[in-house]
């Protein structure tokens, strides 16, 4: 253990390390945005959009992310679809990936309100959508907080297999200093980056989760 390796490398590892956090929170937004129309998609009553919304979602849940990661930068240009940012495709592939997962929490949260709260709305004169918008999903997403930012810890600890492509993200970075210096402490530092955003959240989710169970109970 050399920790001045570290030392004579921080702002490396510090910059990797807000490349983590970026691509980790852009991939999560995203994620959310596609993950509940997916959900909204599943749940509907129209084959033509629950099936595809299920196929989706069944792909991307059913295979390794470092597959759909080496797959969206290096298979895509055969079929026309060339990205040429490492970033980029790293976000696409993260955003697809996590989409899929924040479907399936989106449609479990929706789920789990009560009917009485569908038939309220649509008894007052409101349309199914507006009752969805208005009513159902607000409730919805308070109730899965806790699973989505479990989510984005998972999602943040995923950005490291990015690395396979080149991306100088954290563990990438950390790699390179590993290499350059013969040395393995900077793969410890890069371990403590990941603890001290992950841990945080993780109390957060765990919070949060005994918050809901309490108003529920």
């Amino acid at each position: 253990m050399d920790f001045g390796v570290i030392f004579d490398n921080f702002d490396t590892l510090l910059q990797a390390f807000f490349v983590t956090i970026v691509l980790a929170l852009c991939a999560e937004l995203l994620g959310i945005v596609l993950g509940l129309v997916l959900a909204l998609m599943k749940i509907g009553r129209s084959k033509l959009l629950s099936a595809p919304a299920q196929v989706y979602i069944d792909v991307f849940r059913g295979t390794p992310l470092l597959v759909q990661i080496i797959f969206i930068y290096f298979a895509t240009p055969n079929i026309g679809i060339r990205i040429e940012s490492l970033f980029f495709a790293g976000l696409v592939a993260l955003t697809l990936n996590s989409a899929a997962y924040v479907a399936e929490i989106f449609r479990s949260g929706i789920q789990s309100i009560d009917k009485g709260q569908m038939e309220a709305g649509r008894a007052s004169g409101l349309t199914y959508a507006q009752t969805m918008r208005h009513i159902i999903v607000p409730q919805a997403f308070r109730r899965v907080i806790p699973p989505l930012t479990n989510e984005f810890v998972m999602l943040i600890k995923d950005t490291s297999i990015v690395s396979v492509i080149g991306l100088e993200e954290l563990l990438r970075s950390a790699r390179v200093l590993q290499s350059a210096t013969a040395n393995a402490t900077p793969l410890v530092a890069a371990a403590l980056f990941y603890l001290a955003i992950c841990l945080p959240l993780i109390y957060l989710a765990n919070g949060l989760e005994r918050r809901l169970n309490r108003r529920v109970a």
